[in-house]
């Protein structure tokens, strides 16, 4: 204890700016208050002042680890986890998290499933910057299993796991992976709890860019309504990058004319992501693909037989290349229905469930006013017709 509370005070003298701060978590430990301790902790280590430089590996060295199997073990290696990214060489993080590890182990406590794992995404992130891909797919591969064992596990492990998992898929170009990834990264992430600096590169390019990127090039991605309801992807409103927000829009809505114009108006844009370019063709048979769907959404449950002809004159295709997007479309189970070549239509018995839009939940809410004007009218003319039957 003397040890530590020399440290705080000598830090007190160097450091006069955070002279309160020092004095207040040497009274909370001198009073083994250890959740408030805690809680002041994470406070503290989130100052931007305390992210330079070695400060807090010498808290964590120096104070930290006087009581750090006293306190709560996931709230422990969050600590753990920020101060390794302290260290200037990727090996000696490495080696100071493996060692957090063995004292977890060494607590024989029943929670260090949570803390463990949440520590080794982190090593596996340090593997991954370093080159070593084999190694973090281990992890990554480990720590999947290690989920599925698990129940209830805090959104802080889950979004560890998802983070290294997307950014793991990114270096592999493996589009849609990463988008799955990314997104459950962001359903067990607040932005707002990200540090400044992280923020900073999260929203200015990394996932609101990439996201969408993915969301257009994965294979059997489909539905993109989750994906623009979040707020990080709207963050690319009144910014220079505002356009790829609308094309996931228009996919989203299957507005194939709206892509058209937005291809045409921002065709310098498209051209400078070699992904998008390179991918062309691939692109206008999804936005093909979810126009199909769209006709298909917005017809009633009993008017589901479409002529060819109707939607090659939406999708803008032949009647040989609706067939073939029919196909498509049945092969990668979109929907589920029967072509008829001979009568030049198809039959469509169910349509893959989307992440509704706005305007598509207006479109929903007036079919059921629709339906709900057709009982009423129908049961008044019920009781007109049989009145004594209505009566009894």
């Amino acid at each position: 204890m003397a040890g530590a509370l020399q440290y705080l005070e000598s830090q007190r003298n160097v450091r006069p700016d955070l002279a309160e701060w020092y004095a207040s978590l040497a009274d909370l430990y001198q009073r083994k208050l250890w959740h408030q301790l805690t809680i002041k902790l994470e406070q503290f280590v989130a100052l931007a002042v305390v992210q330079a430089g070695d400060a807090l590996i010498q808290l964590y060295h120096n104070f930290i680890t006087d009581f750090e199997t006293k306190i709560n073990l996931l709230k422990l290696a969050h600590f753990t986890v920020v101060v390794s990214r302290q260290y200037t060489e990727k090996e000696a993080a490495v080696s100071y998290l493996e060692g957090v590890i063995e004292k977890l182990h060494a607590t024989n406590d029943m929670r260090i499933e949570e803390p463990i794992l949440y520590v080794k995404m982190q090593i596996a992130a340090f593997k991954l910057e370093k080159g070593n891909q084999k190694e973090c797919k281990k992890l990554l591969e480990e720590g999947r299993t290690s989920l599925e064992s698990m129940t209830d596990v805090d959104p802080s492990v889950q979004a560890s796991f998802y983070w290294i998992s997307s950014q793991y898929h990114k270096c592999h170009q493996e589009f849609a992976e990463f988008y799955n990834s990314a997104l459950l990264y962001l359903a067990y992430t607040e932005v707002d709890s990200l540090s400044e600096t992280f923020k900073l590169v999260f929203k200015n390019f990394c996932f609101p860019l990439i996201c969408p990127f993915s969301a257009l090039l994965g294979d059997n991605i489909y539905n993109f309504g989750e994906l623009l309801a979040h707020p990080v992807i709207k963050s690319l409103i009144g910014t220079k990058a505002e356009w790829i927000y609308h094309i996931l829009q228009a996919f989203n809505s299957g507005n194939l004319g709206l892509y058209h114009e937005l291809c045409g108006v921002h065709n310098a844009a498209l051209n400078a992501q070699p992904a998008l370019t390179a991918n062309e063709k691939k692109l206008l048979e999804k936005i093909n693909i979810l126009c199909l769907m769209e006709i298909i959404f917005s017809r009633p449950s009993e008017d589901r037989t479409i002529p060819l002809s109707v939607i090659a004159d939406r999708t803008r295709l032949s009647i040989e290349d609706v067939e073939y997007l029919l196909m498509k479309s049945l092969s990668v189970r979109l929907i589920e229905g029967i072509i008829d070549q001979v009568e030049s239509r198809v039959h469509v018995s169910w349509v893959q469930p989307r992440v509704l839009g706005i305007p598509q939940i207006k479109s929903l809410r007036d079919r059921l006013d629709n339906w709900l004007g057709k009982v009423r009218t129908t049961l008044l003319s019920v009781e007109a017709e049989t009145p004594d039957l209505m009566a009894s």
